[in-house]
């Protein structure tokens, strides 16, 4: 018999968390985080949980508060004698440094990984890492979930005529060209060079966009400046229409005033990270589902393969197969 399964949220996701506790159709579990007068944290669990399945869901993004009460939720369900503790982390932050790209730099994701271990989780769920490699970061199980299972049925639904899917950068392309194999689908790069983070010196488009609909693809939106910028570019090129998808919508500084005056259709995003303004231009598709599935499949130790994309990638060729 499987231990019971309890969700808690921390503070930084508590709107995702109740959508994933309630299509799981649990309720979710009662914890306080106080906060000291200098800002010191404590969460506390309000209920037992000894011998049960945990599940905290907590995306990692700035303040770092929200990283430092995950490792301390862990740490409290730990010894609070839980069975097995899982850290949800539908944003894991500090994936953008995955590796020293000069000297002297720290690798803040391996540093996060290290610090969820040790910790206590004996698990991780994310979605749509900065870099996939990261799971190498680990010594413990991380179930990696696809994005794309949220983004494809909407973008069948758009039924555009003409789609063509663009990598906003190099460092796109793998995540590009696998959603576009699966429609069958153009795509082209939109290659980059910084000066220096957050700062783009310049830009050229790699491949014929005049007349297409194009659907930027991308895992991250922080400034939105790539993505403004490389929709700018497209449309001078001669393409008939620009939106874009991306997942984790950080959308820090003045993101939503450069995406209102952008030439973007639409921005899609999921709802990893709360927003913390508004843009008409802005869809959110919710991951609740996708993880309250990850979640039961964990509990019941059945598979999560079905929830990556490289599945559906297989189940669509098949399907063609059989067709012709």
């Amino acid at each position: 018999m499987n231990p019971s399964v309890k969700i808690f949220s921390g503070t930084g996701s508590q709107a995702l968390a109740e959508k994933i506790a309630q299509r799981f159709g649990a309720p979710l579990g009662k914890i306080n985080v106080q906060k000291f007068s200098d800002g010191e944290i404590q969460p506390v669990f309000l209920e037992s949980i000894r011998g049960d399945y945990v599940f905290l869901v907590q995306s990692t993004f700035a303040p770092t508060d929200n990283l430092m009460e995950l490792l301390l939720m862990i740490d409290a369900a730990k010894r609070a004698s839980a069975s097995r503790i899982v850290a949800v982390i539908p944003y894991y932050g500090f994936a953008r440094q995955d590796r020293k790209d000069r000297p002297r730099v720290a690798i803040g994701a391996k540093l996060v990984a290290t610090l969820l271990e040790s910790a206590g989780a004996d698990r991780v769920i994310t979605m749509d890492l900065h870099a996939a490699q990261i799971q190498g970061f680990f010594d413990i199980p991380v179930d990696h979930l696809d994005s794309s299972a949220i983004f494809i049925p909407y973008i069948e639904q758009l039924k555009l005529k003409n789609l063509t899917f663009a990598a906003p950068d190099v460092g796109s392309t793998n995540r590009v060209r696998e959603v576009a194999n699966y429609f069958n689908a153009e795509m082209v790069i939109c290659d980059k060079h910084r000066k220096r983070a957050n700062e783009i010196a310049s830009m050229v488009v790699i491949g014929e966009v005049e007349g297409k609909d194009i659907v930027l693809v991308d895992d991250i939106c922080d400034t939105a400046g790539t993505l403004t910028k490389a929709a700018g570019l497209l449309m001078e090129k001669g393409a008939k229409s620009v939106r874009a998808l991306c997942t984790h919508p950080i959308l820090s500084g003045n993101a939503y005033q450069t995406i209102e005056n952008s030439v973007l259709d639409e921005l899609v995003v999921c709802d990893t990270i709360p927003l913390k303004g508004k843009s008409d231009k802005i869809k959110v598709l919710s991951v609740a589902d996708l993880f309250a599935i990850a979640i039961k499949n964990a509990h019941e130790n059945k598979s999560i393969s079905s929830l990556f994309f490289h599945s559906q990638l297989r189940e669509r060729e098949r399907s063609r197969g059989h067709r012709s």
